[in-house]
């Protein structure tokens, strides 16, 4: 194949272009910053007044001092709309208006500040929510009822604010565990990658329940209905692999995270494996998030009692290997998160009252420990937001 001189320039041309182009993409992700919204439970001796605002450096991993971004009544759990701009909190309470039910609190979000501001609030159908999300399109609010064992769907309006509840669903059942399980306690809800069904783990009844989820907000019952867990193991959250292959459940009750595989076209999980989150007996211990690495190679799971970060290595075919166990400064960890590069993992160390930051091993997934730890009082959630 031969070119001519106008080829070679025109080639030239096309090559000079890409590398500017790339140059620029670069230049683009060296400017990204990292906000951090933190949930918390307020009142006690903490005093804690709601969601506070932290930054990210996310080349050193180092924490600004915490402002508060909005006060509202325990807003424990948050989740941020696709677009960015606005965000929303459960209020974990028993109580509102006289009825038994929670609330979910919706805010505009400010990208270049950082700031809140409270748009609405609307019931969350039961007692105690404990768990948000939103759904890829940007069009709804689910939310998990721990005290009520239910889940529900709140639609978002066009000003981000939040509209009349269309879907309720009520669990039924009990477990072994008389104490915790004397009914169902929905933990929390999820969507698959597709936005095509959603699964609330409920620890009272040991199931995953498994819904058909569309954009009208509706939560029919799938088939299968669900997957089960052992008795007594509790199941409080679950995480997707970056693949959409595989789904991973950490079980509160019996110190244990399973990984499952994925039937996108069914909303189908079946159990391929089952690890326990403790290097050995520890009594007292109970699980409380999962996370899975944006690599897809690394896994972990909080251990309040142990007070440590379990770590686990994800194989080929999405079974688990474990990988140690990271415990410096943690005092009852809750929900942690790692930072969209997968850099850094920040966990809500809720009876510490602080944030601690730990660094990534990108070859081994293992936390290393830093000098980060920025007072929050009783922190329970940490949500990334990439900013320039």
């Amino acid at each position: 194949m031969s070119c001519t001189h106008g080829t070679w320039l025109a080639l030239l041309a096309v090559a000079a272009l890409a590398v500017t182009n790339s140059a620029s993409a670069q230049e683009a992700g060296k400017g990204d910053r990292l906000w951090v919204f933190v949930g918390t439970y307020t009142g006690g001796k903490a005093g804690s007044k709601g969601i506070y605002r932290l930054e990210l450096d996310p080349a050193t991993g180092k924490l600004s001092e915490p402002q508060l971004a909005a006060e509202a009544t325990s807003p424990s759990f948050l989740a941020i709309h696709p677009s960015h701009r606005f965000l929303y909190a459960v209020n974990e309470v028993s109580e509102s208006g006289g009825k038994k039910t929670g609330g979910v609190t919706a805010f505009a979000l400010d990208p270049k500040t950082g700031e809140l501001k409270a748009l609405n609030s609307e019931p969350s159908g039961g007692a105690g929510p404990c768990h948000v999300s939103v759904d890829k399109a940007g069009k709804n609010v689910l939310v998990a009822n721990y005290g009520g064992g239910s889940a529900s769907v709140i639609p978002i309006n066009a000003d981000g604010s939040l509209g009349t509840p269309t879907a309720f669903v009520q669990h039924k059942g009990t477990g072994p565990d008389k104490g915790r399980q004397e009914g169902p306690h929905a933990h929390s809800i999820n969507l698959d990658p597709a936005n095509k069904f959603a699964f609330v783990a409920d620890l009272g009844i040991d199931k995953v329940m498994i819904y058909q989820f569309s954009g009208i907000g509706t939560l029919p019952t799938n088939t299968p209905p669900s997957v089960s867990l052992p008795g007594g193991a509790g199941p409080r959250h679950l995480a997707f692999h970056p693949s959409g292959k595989y789904a991973y459940v950490n079980n509160e009750l019996d110190s244990t995270v399973t990984a499952m595989s994925y039937d996108a076209e069914a909303g189908k999980l079946t159990t391929i494996d089952t690890l326990s989150t403790l290097p050995m007996e520890h009594k007292g211990n109970t699980t409380a998030e999962v996370v899975v690495h944006p690599n897809g190679k690394f896994l972990y799971v909080s251990n309040r009692g142990h007070n440590s970060i379990a770590q686990f290595m994800i194989e080929k075919d999405g079974k688990l290997v474990a990988n140690g166990h990271v415990s410096d400064g943690i005092n009852v960890p809750r929900n942690f998160c790692l930072d969209p590069a997968g850099k850094f993992c920040l966990v809500a160390n809720q009876d510490g009252d602080s944030v601690l930051v730990f660094k990534v091993n990108q070859r081994t997934g293992a936390l290393e420990k830093t000098d980060g730890k920025i007072a929050v009082p009783r922190p329970v959630c940490v949500r990334f937001l990439a900013w320039k």
